[in-house]
């Protein structure tokens, strides 16, 4: 290890399958990786599937696509193995089993045999604030314990919280941020169904897997003091806690105020929508390690391995940062532009065979330059591009005739146009342009005026890549099939 390298951590995402992979989540997983990379350290993902009602089939199998995608893959987990494996809560339940009765055996944790409350049932202090678990199990005596336990009574696992004193959570990011143990109940760590809850599991996990920094969503701050206490129940020491910034719906735009963690109300949430609306990782990747932490002052742009030479958690910023679509829309956009004819036409191709299109790869990278420089993101290719796999087009008519022109004079244009083009050669992007501004110009309309109705007779469309282009990668007879249908189309009307 070199004198000015920090020592190796290691950390984890630890998301629950209750759902698809939040950009949220995906920003944690980034700076885990990165703190894991720079310090030559590990990445652990490890599934939080205890919460069985909830589990949506399909999410774990999103989290691990959407890590690869990004290019942070972990260095254990499921399917991938590892020293302190199984990586699946649900299949760790007998070692929660042991620590639970440890607990239970030193008087830290107590059997709770009582019913379930719902909320609106549960007793109010006196500003009208759920007061909470009453603690009536937990001086319980042993003789009766036992005796509902042969009964087979069901109950839950509760940890004895301190009655009085305080805790501090030794925030790397925050400072000490001070609890007092009054206003704590006593948390249930195993379900009546024998799961254990978040807050037992996550500890016990944790310190089996060896983890360094436990690099989490500041929202899990009001639950820290009951992991405290369980590891000072098992007599465990703490890890680094390291508490992240939230990342934010974008701020109303006319009152500045904030919206709230980031939602689907104002914005896409999971990760992999943004993949099938045709963002590339790196841009993703780029976007998202700076929700809260910058490269940089004057550089935005940079790769994952450049990210990892200046990356340490301690220049992570508390205060929480905003969505900006804006400015992840620019960025995608500098990387689209960047990138080879090549890779970007291997990009495209899925695009378009999921909209139907025959495209191969060797027609993509013939066509990409005509909109590398117009598309912000890969599904934007698509509508571009389409016409040139269509057997004809349907423009309208009132996109064929421009300002200033009647139908009559748009069949002249048409028709001239089609007689230059029928006999030129050769069919290249430069001839097609000479010989079309010579017509315009022998009819006396300006560029505008002629070239728009081509355009649109060639392709359907008012906005398409550069006209002439286009047309030299179009077979002749494509063009002028197209020219005659559009001439058809004025007559009828």
């Amino acid at each position: 290890m070199s004198a000015d390298r920090p020592a190796p951590v290691r950390v984890r995402i630890a998301p629950s399958p209750t759902g698809f992979m939040h950009v949220g989540t995906a920003r944690t997983a980034i700076f885990d990786w990165l703190a894991a990379r720079s310090t030559g350290g590990q990445f652990v993902l490890r599934v939080e599937d205890t919460d069985q009602k909830r589990f949506v089939e399909g999410s774990i199998a999103d989290v691990i696509e959407g890590l690869h995608w990004l290019g942070i893959n972990p260095d254990e987990g499921p399917g991938i193995g590892g020293s302190c494996g199984p990586y699946l809560q649900s299949e760790r339940l007998d070692i929660y089993r042991q620590h639970t009765e440890r607990l239970l055996e030193a008087g830290h944790a107590y059997r709770c045999f009582c019913p379930p409350r719902p909320a609106d049932a549960q007793p109010q202090d006196a500003g009208g604030r759920r007061a909470g678990y009453d603690r009536r199990c937990r001086t319980l005596d042993p003789s009766e314990v036992a005796g509902r336990l042969a009964a087979a009574e069901p109950f839950v696992v509760r940890l004895k919280m301190p009655l009085t004193g305080s805790f501090v959570l030794q925030d790397l990011l925050r400072g000490d941020i001070r609890f007092e143990a009054a206003a704590l109940e006593d948390t249930i760590l195993i379900k009546s169904d024998g799961y254990p809850t978040y807050h037992f599991a996550v500890v016990v996990d944790d310190h089996l897997m060896s983890i360094s920094h436990v690099m989490r969503g500041e929202e899990w701050i009001p639950s820290s003091p009951i992991q405290i206490q369980l590891y000072k129940a098992l007599g465990w020491p703490e890890p680094i806690w390291v508490h992240l910034p939230l990342v934010l719906n974008p701020p109303d735009p006319e009152t500045g105020a904030g919206r709230g963690k980031m939602s689907k109300r104002f914005g896409d949430t999971s990760l992999l929508e943004y993949r099938a609306k045709g963002y590339l990782p790196e841009a993703m990747f780029n976007y998202l390690a700076l929700l809260g932490w910058s490269f940089s002052g004057d550089q935005d742009l940079f790769s994952p391995s450049e990210a990892q030479q200046r990356f340490r958690v301690e220049d992570i910023k508390p205060s929480a940062a905003y969505w900006n679509q804006d400015k992840l829309d620019w960025m995608n956009g500098i990387y689209m532009r960047r990138l080879v004819p090549e890779d970007l036409a291997l990009r495209l191709r899925p695009f378009f065979v999921d909209a139907g299109i025959p495209a191969t790869e060797a027609d993509l990278r013939r066509l990409v330059p005509l909109v590398q420089e117009r598309i912000g993101r890969l599904d934007e290719a698509v509508p571009l591009l389409d016409f040139f796999w269509s057997d004809e087009v349907s423009p309208a008519v009132a996109d064929l005739i421009p300002r200033k022109m009647d139908a009559a004079g748009t069949r002249a244009l048409l028709a001239a146009a089609r007689d230059a083009l029928a006999v030129l050669e050769p069919w290249t992007g430069t001839a097609i342009e000479d010989r079309l501004r010579v017509m315009a110009e022998s009819l006396g309309l300006k560029p505008g005026q002629a070239f728009q109705p081509l355009r649109v007779a060639v392709t359907g469309r008012t906005v398409a890549p550069p006209l002439f282009e286009t047309l030299s990668h179009l077979e002749r007879a494509t063009v002028l099939k197209r020219l005659d249908a559009a001439t058809r189309l004025l007559t009828a009307d």
